[in-house]
């Protein structure tokens, strides 16, 4: 297996990056990348996963925490780290009884070289997907049905991997531990370390007749339904956790979770920021000097905005109330619209006619602003 990369490295930000810093590397990664945008192509597919495990990693600050003082070991079950007797580092044990054997000086007492019990309940691991969803479905929040691979507990052998009737017998090599000791002679003295049982391949038990259905593994892959309830204000890039609905717990432990993460579809008018919506609206030179009143469209449906006489390109208006919905908490963004001025092309003889009349009237010649008028053509007066 290909050693991980390094979180930060994949989202391609500093390791002091901010929180913002991250999301947005983040977005940039998954858009560009995105399955349904490359279907078939395993190296953006690849990417996009890649970076969907860094950013759940680097976006919690917990997390991010750990991962910063052990890097990948953090959340490696193997690694000891976040546990044992002597600063979270179980496995020193381990280290010195594999090579003293348990009898140098009393590291014995260390750890002991034991080793987690193969059958001891173990939580499954947590499911992944990535679900697409409307602009206005990230909004105002929705209900969706998905469809899962999910590991499942093999209902024929209740996840004991035996036939019906049968049950597994502890491997008498390693008594049930899966692991065997073995000593052998060193410049020190003699040695001891431990290896996976070979008889049982370090799961403490045998099974002689297996299930059929399982083929004595105790688990199976199917593909399941699930409903996900989609808040109201999410994100691009943020998951909803669903509690043991993940892949199956082994030896009866708890199922992991299910981790849908929302992917928003862009919209052909809106574009979001925090839960801001913003809009682009194009008026026309007469409305810009003269003044309008706009229909302008919304999350939800059209409002009437007045545009004032002498309105600049580019002016932004605010719609308060028109905005996302807050995801904790109550109450909603506003919406921003940049208002810009389209200049007419293909003017009639008669309309070029009536426009340098007009730019007369306003103390320019030719469409040349004369020289010591101060009023521009809104009819605005600078400093």
């Amino acid at each position: 297996m290909a050693e991980k990369r390094d979180y930060y490295e994949v989202l391609g930000v500093a390791k002091g990056a901010s929180a913002d810093e991250i999301k947005k590397a983040y977005r940039k990664i998954t858009k560009a990348n995105h399955p349904d945008l490359h279907p078939g192509d395993k190296e953006c597919e690849e990417r996009f996963k890649e970076a969907n495990e860094a950013y759940e990693v680097l976006s919690d600050e917990e997390k991010r925490k750990k991962y910063d003082q052990f890097g990948h070991a953090a959340f490696d079950p193997n690694a000891g780290f976040g546990g044992g007797g002597f600063g979270g580092f179980g496995d020193l044990g381990d280290i010195f009884g594999d090579i003293f054997g348990g009898g140098f000086g009393g590291f014995g007492g260390f750890g002991g070289g034991a080793r987690s019990n193969p059958n001891a309940p173990r939580k499954g691991e947590n499911l992944r997907v990535t679900l697409n969803i409307t602009f206005e479905e990230a909004a105002f929040g929705c209900e969706k049905e998905i469809t899962v691979p999910r590991i499942e507990t093999c209902p024929d052998c209740k996840g004991n991997g035996c036939a019906p009737g049968a049950t597994p017998e502890v491997c008498p090599d390693c008594g049930g531990t899966g692991q065997v000791r073995t000593t052998q002679r060193t410049p020190f003295g003699m040695a001891q370390s431990m290896s996976p049982c070979s008889r049982c391949r370090g799961t403490g038990k045998i099974i002689h007749q297996p299930c059929k259905n399982c083929r004595g593994t105790g688990t199976i892959r199917r593909q399941v339904k699930e409903k996900v309830n989609i808040p109201a204000g999410i994100d691009d890039g943020q998951a909803v956790s669903i509690r043991g609905k993940g892949h199956a717990g082994a030896n009866g432990g708890p199922a992991g979770e299910l981790l849908v993460s929302v992917s928003i579809r862009p919209h052909a008018r809106f574009e979001r920021e925090g839960n801001s919506v913003l809009l682009e609206q194009n008026i026309s030179y007469a409305q810009a000097v003269l003044g309008a009143e706009l229909e302008v469209p919304t999350l939800d449906g059209k409002v009437k905005m007045n545009i004032p006489e002498g309105t600049p390109s580019g002016t932004v208006f605010r719609i308060r109330g028109k905005g996302i919905p807050y995801l904790r908490g109550s109450g909603r963004g506003d919406q921003f619209v940049t208002v810009n001025v389209e200049i007419p092309k293909n003017l009639t003889s008669s309309q070029k006619e009536l426009l340098k009349q007009f730019a007369a009237s306003m103390g320019e010649l030719d469409g040349v602003k004369a020289a010591g008028s101060s009023s521009g053509i809104f009819g605005k007066k600078k400093k």
